[in-house]
């Protein structure tokens, strides 16, 4: 591949988030629902599309359990089928539960439903006290020390050094900036502020092409590869191609849900130009 620039997705690509981000998503459901799901069902979700964002992922779920409590009769396959045949997303998510109800018990969801609760249940147990206090700028429940501490890092500085040194590097994440800037301090990646692309950025999220378009007018290149964990993030390079004269890789790295064969086909299905075992391997594909 000959490109300008390199962008790289964070969680599962630079650092580790089935026992942070993931695990939040099934400890939140678990705390307001007393309902129990796996990771499994989380990839699931993935897959399905547009669920970078787990804050709207976790509402997803929550309006299954819901219905489900109303006398929905759809099951978690069926309705994730559906999300996935729908376009995917929160507002997918709603429509299929929409459908699943006589209207009364529809509303009784929706008024249920409570995504705020969630927001916070959530970054509680994610950031622990400390970082709550600091970042949501409120005084949390628990005691806890926050599943952020516990993302290991999937890059080495070898690598990182390589990617800076040969190209223009940018980062595109679905994360909250604050948080995008702690896991770059982790991995000891540096970069401007205009070089990395936020949940706080743009509204549209992955695979939305609108963010990497951006990244790759900032750097004034011709070509870019972007290497992400999920299906998403190969979409969002392959809409980008579609709406920009520019080329743009999609590179799918199987250190996220994502693993193996299965993973390497999921990828390969979806339009990934390139699957690497890990994001160490990106500087010898980009050669």
């Amino acid at each position: 591949m000959n490109v300008g620039a390199v962008v790289l997705d964070i969680d599962g690509v630079l650092v580790d988030v089935d026992n942070s981000y993931r695990r939040a998503v099934i400890e939140t459901i678990a705390e307001i629902y007393d309902t129990k799901i796996d990771r499994e069902t989380i990839q699931r979700f993935k897959d399905a599309g547009g669920f970078n964002n787990d804050w709207e992922l976790t509402d997803a779920i929550g309006l299954f359990v819901l219905a489900r409590e109303e006398g929905a009769e759809l099951t978690m396959e069926q309705y994730i089928d559906t999300i996935a045949g729908t376009g995917g997303g929160l507002s997918a998510a709603q429509a299929a539960i929409g459908e699943s109800l006589p209207p009364a018990e529809r509303e009784l969801v929706l008024a249920t439903w409570d995504p705020e609760r969630h927001r916070e249940v959530f970054q509680q147990l994610y950031l622990g006290d400390e970082l709550y206090r600091e970042l949501e700028g409120g005084e949390p429940a628990g005691g806890e020390e926050g599943f952020i501490h516990d993302e290991p890092v999937l890059v080495d500085s070898a690598t990182l050094s390589t990617l800076t040194d040969r190209y223009e590097v940018g980062v595109l994440t679905g994360r909250p900036a604050a948080e995008a800037e702690i896991a770059l301090e982790r991995v000891g990646l540096e970069l401007p502020d205009e070089h990395v692309m936020t949940m706080d950025d743009w509204e549209g999220g992955k695979p939305d092409p609108e963010a990497l378009i951006t990244l790759a007018e900032r750097f004034g290149v011709d070509s870019v590869a972007f290497a992400g964990d999920t299906l998403d993030d190969v979409r969002t390079a392959r809409n980008a191609e579609g709406a920009d004269d520019r080329t743009y890789y999609g590179i799918g790295v199987l250190t996220g849900g994502l693993s193996g064969e299965t993973g390497r086909e999921k990828f390969e299905r979806a339009g990934a130009d390139e699957v690497l075992d890990s994001v160490t391997e990106l500087p010898a594909l980009l050669g």
